[in-house]
């Protein structure tokens, strides 16, 4: 290693380590090191880019996520056609097209490239040469991801490449010594498929119904939200991922097959499903397809087929294409995994989050080599929709990645709709614990509300206990199973009513261990009023909520006695949160919960602000670059004076407050006829000079 140790030369070495180590986690699935190392590494370099900025690069693995909003989206026109293919829903229609590829192919040994059909959005990313990396080098460093463009219309597509930076299976920089491995040189295309895992489409249906939002219907369409949101930093979080499968040069394919075509994608450093086969025949072709629907279950992501290719590029030319897709490959779709049942009882379950969801109980049977007994109705809509009743026979369908779903009634000679289906009403209290059950307006959810409900009471207890809440260092999930089990808490008061000869009696728990506890639930009731406030677990109210509940009311007292109108003037408290703190605090039980913590020594008290008047009952959106201020430091000028600042444009905004490279805000704003001014106005209005 050299012994230059100029910060831009520990830059370059730390970026080398966390590609290497990017490409082990997020492509090979082969980590070397503990995540904690990995996120050493990055604030190192991190640390480096923030004391000279001149060091930072556009492929810098820490500007994977940039920090400024887009307007909308660029339409791009693709280098060659990406085109969709044929379809085949039987083994006679794919033996069909492999005989008719063997006609027109003529003689001639043929070779089939046989892959998973991945559930996803096809996606082209574009990459150019990289300049060298340092003023003294005319070595190139290799090849910079410049440009990501969805598949559109298969003729052009849209720019989104801020959100594709964040994915990181994409690599931003393909090293030169990659490029030599693969046979690569600059320009290039990669093309591929933008899927979420199933692992990430769980967790985000999870926080999304905490955040009293609808969940997404499956994968690929939470993955296409993701990828076409305007905030690049909403689409990390969504952990997304990225299978490369065509290799393209100038437009066309840059290898003799495609399979020669994965191999080098997989040098250069790309992630290329290892699933896949050469075949020679049907026969084999059709071996695969078996293996793959019976390993479909099994998948950590969602594939709906395989896709067949002809092996031979050059044949790729003669065989050429119909009218909207190449006659050389064809896409095998799996039948829906579906069965025909009967409802023998609509339920109601209790999730973590207190939201009701009817369920229908079924006559097992088996769908995907799996016996079903149970299958969601999602939402009282759902059900009116579907029409569906006790009694029914229906069709079910199961996925992967969600427990299975009913799709609709079959009323048929076979299966006739019995006389007298009883119909399914949402109940008004709870069925765990007799708490009151509410549904906002314009909601299509109804949750219970009482904070001490047992179906919601260990993510209460997490929730209370975690950092940035109440801070109980040590409450994990493995201590707070056994305090359930034990029946030592049944709220989150019960923790501070904890005794140590009681935690003695758990596994694992020693006297320090008990003193450390004891002492972490002790230290809490330091904490302020808003950290309180956000522990209650008040529906849509999170961390920035509750501080800006705390520095409006000063007091949990000022907070609980507080109408809708009065909550509605607080920072980010709309409509909907204003109903769902109201909702909380006339509940009795946590009426009574919240007495408890006040007996127990928490805070219930802190120092309100006093926010100023020039801009109070004003509502503005900020757009574009601004000359002077940046967009965080204008919305807390605003909010000290007492305006508020939203994210869209609407009949009830005050103002758009537009700078350079202002975009589709401003025509919203026109169409509206809400005014528009300038950085300099709002200074004005706010007394600044």
């Amino acid at each position: 290693m050299t012994t230059d140790r100029s910060p831009a030369r520990q830059a370059e070495e730390l970026r080398e380590q966390i590609r290497h180590h990017e490409h082990l986690y997020f492509v090979l699935d082969a980590p070397e090191i503990a995540d904690a190392e990995f996120d050493a590494l990055v604030n190192q370099l991190k640390a480096i880019e923030r004391e000279h900025p001149e060091l930072v690069t556009p492929d810098s693995p820490t500007q994977r996520v940039g920090g400024k909003a887009r307007e909308g989206f660029v339409k791009v026109a693709h280098s060659s056609q990406m085109l969709s293919l044929d379809n085949a829903y039987s083994e006679a229609e794919l033996r069909d097209w492999t005989r008719r590829i063997e006609e027109l192919a003529g003689p001639g040994e043929l070779e089939y490239v046989c892959e998973y059909k991945l559930d996803g959005l096809s996606m082209a990313l574009h990459y150019e040469a990289a300049g060298p990396d340092s003023p003294d080098s005319n070595e190139s460093l290799g090849a910079r991801f410049v440009r990501g463009i969805t598949r559109g219309d298969g003729a052009t597509g849209e720019d989104v490449t801020a959100n594709l930076r964040t994915i990181h299976s994409i690599p931003l920089l393909v090293g030169r010594e990659r490029m030599q491995r693969a046979g690569l040189t600059a320009p290039f295309e990669v093309r591929g498929e933008v899927l979420m895992p199933t692992k990430s489409f769980v967790a985000m249906n999870e926080q999304r119904e905490d955040l009293g939002l609808a969940r997404f219907a499956n994968p690929r369409n939470a993955a296409a939200g993701a990828v076409r949101v305007l905030e690049p930093n909403v689409t990390a979080q969504r952990k997304l991922d990225f299978y490369s499968y065509f290799l393209l040069q100038d437009g066309r394919v840059a290898r003799s097959t495609q399979w020669e075509g994965l191999e080098a994608l997989s040098a250069a450093g790309f992630k290329v499903n290892p699933n896949r086969t050469l075949a020679r025949n049907f026969e084999e072709i059709w071996r695969f397809v078996n293996a793959t629907e019976a390993a479909r279950d099994t998948l950590p992501y969602e594939i709906d087929g395989v896709v067949v290719k002809v092996n031979s590029t050059a044949l790729w030319q003669r065989l050429g294409f119909t009218g909207k897709a190449p006659r050389w490959a064809i896409a095998y779709k799996f039948a829906a995994r579906a069965a025909v049942t009967q409802v023998e009882d609509i339920l109601v379950q209790v999730g973590r989050t207190g939201k009701l969801t009817p369920v229908a109980a079924l006559r097992p049977v088996a769908i995907g080599g799996t016996t079903v007994q149970r299958a969601t109705l999602h939402n009282q809509d759902e059900v009116e929709r579907l029409d569906v009743r006790v009694g029914d026979w229906v069709m079910v369908e199961r996925g992967g990645d969600v427990i299975p779903k009913v799709t609709r009634v079959v009323d048929d000679a076979g299966h006739p709709r019995p006389a007298g289906g009883r119909q399914f009403h949402m109940p008004a209290r709870c069925p765990e614990c007799g708490g009151h059950v509410v549904r906002a307006e314009g909601e299509v959810n109804y949750f219970c509300v009482n904070a001490n409900c047992p179906a919601k009471l260990r993510e209460s207890l997490l929730h209370f206990a975690s950092r940035k809440v109440m801070n109980i260092e040590g409450m994990g999930e493995a201590l707070v199973d056994q305090l359930l089990a034990r029946g030592l808490v049944h709220d989150v008061a019960d923790l501070y009513s904890l005794r140590e000869d009681a935690l003695l009696q758990l596994e694992r728990m020693g006297k320090k261990s008990a003193e450390n506890v004891l002492g972490e639930i002790e230290a809490s009731k330091n904490l302020g009023l808003e950290r309180v406030i956000f522990g209650l677990g008040i529906r849509m109210v999170g961390e920035r909520t509750a501080e800006f509940l705390a520095a409006h009311f000063g007091s949990m007292d000022a907070l609980m006695q507080a109408g809708e109108a009065e909550l509605e003037e607080v920072n980010e408290v709309g409509p909907r949160i204003a109903a769902s703190i109201r909702e909380f605090f006339a509940e009795e039980k946590n009426v009574k919960l919240i007495e408890r913590l006040r007996q127990a020594g928490l805070r219930f008290t802190g120092e309100k602000k006093v926010r100023g008047t020039q801009l109070a009952g004003l509502t503005f959106v900020l757009t574009g670059r601004l000359p002077t201020y940046s967009r965080d430091d204008m919305k807390k000028m605003i909010e000290d004076a007492g305006g508020k600042v939203i994210g869209s444009v609407s009949k009830k905004t005050s103002y758009v407050v537009a700078g350079e490279e202002a975009g589709s805000k401003l025509d919203k704003a026109a169409s509206l006829g809400v005014k528009v001014i300038s950085e300099a106005e709002l200074l004005q209005m706010l007394g600044e000079p």
